[in-house]
């Protein structure tokens, strides 16, 4: 986790900035001066914690789109450090290679095994070059279907961290069946025999993250995104031109609290004051504390009424109208 004076902040967190900065200096003049600054230090403190509160309780759509890609932010590796143990990765589609976009293996979770699966984005400029910014080539779709698959035949449940700006659109994945390793996901997703959870960590980006996000319960974190399209592609679109974006991340109603309203979610999981970015462990317990029960209650669900639920639940999606 980075310390207050690596932090990296965005235009509207600015004022929480100016208070960092405050006590870099009342510390500083301390060291200096031998004079006790604790109290002043404390205040500013205090004052920090309500401006992260004050920050995200007016966040607009598009606010909570940039937080959600905000460059501290965890990533799924980071939350799979945080809140399991013994996590053994697991490589390879056995059949093309195998896609860094695109993680996953078993760990124990609360004391249990799940296997977990999620894309991963870099965190400096090589790896975000290696991890293609989080955007899986079919292999990746491949792979994650091929652990689950693993996870199936060991009656362990599975456990999916949505983060993607989108599956990669370039001319080689639609060659080797871009569409079609989704579709194929999304397929077996919904008759798999174990309990499935899937959980919007960051960005949820069309069919990027519908090829690992169809599951007995699907969550998101409070400030993320679940949308067909990203803001700028859609204000390029619309507008021919990215200029809109702001205005296009209203119109896709595409926070956490819209989409639990459209009854595409089940739930909203709370972050850290401020976003997740500011303390990776109390985020991590946060979202362990909300998937352990939930595993526990699906299991107690026989195999097939839970996909028979699965299936009406996704089935019941979306609002339509017949007529004559």
């Amino acid at each position: 986790m980075p310390t207050d004076a690596n932090r990296q902040f965005l235009d509207f967190e600015k004022p929480i900035k100016d208070l960092i900065d405050e006590i870099e200096k009342l510390k500083h003049t301390a060291e200096k001066t031998k004079v006790d600054m604790s109290e002043a230090i404390g205040k500013l403190q205090e004052s920090i914690l309500e401006k992260r509160k004050e920050i995200t309780q007016h966040l607009s759509s598009w606010q909570r789109v940039q937080l959600s890609r905000h460059p501290d932010r965890p990533y799924t590796m980071k939350f799979v450090d945080k809140m399991t143990t013994n996590f053994i990765e697991l490589f390879g589609d056995r059949n093309v290679r195998d896609d860094k976009a695109m993680v996953g293996g078993f760990a124990m979770l609360d004391g249990d095994t799940a296997m977990i699966i999620g894309q991963q984005k870099g965190i400096n400029t090589k790896s975000r070059q290696i991890r293609n910014f989080g955007m899986a080539n079919p292999e990746g779709y491949r792979k994650a279907l091929r652990l689950m698959k693993l996870a199936e035949k060991f009656d362990k449940p599975i456990i999916t961290l949505i983060d993607t700006p989108g599956a990669y659109p370039g001319l080689e994945a639609e060659e080797r069946g871009q569409g079609e390793a989704i579709a194929r996901n999304i397929y077996e997703m919904i008759r798999l025999k174990v309990p499935v959870v899937c959980v919007i960590i960051g960005e949820g980006a069309s069919g990027g993250a519908l090829g690992i996000g169809v599951g007995d319960r699907v969550f998101m974190m409070e400030n993320t995104w679940y949308s067909v399209i990203s803001p700028e592609s859609c204000s390029s679109i619309l507008w021919r031109s990215w200029d809109k974006k702001e205005i296009a991340a209203e119109q896709l109603r595409l926070t956490a609290n819209e989409m639990l309203g459209f009854g595409l979610i089940d739930g909203i999981i709370p972050e850290p004051l401020g976003g997740a970015h500011w303390d990776y462990n109390e985020a991590a317990q946060i979202l362990k504390n909300h998937i352990v029960p939930v595993i526990k209650e699906l299991k107690q669900i026989p195999a097939e009424k839970r996909i028979d639920q699965r299936i009406e639940k996704f089935g019941k999606m979306g609002f339509w109208e017949e007529v004559d």
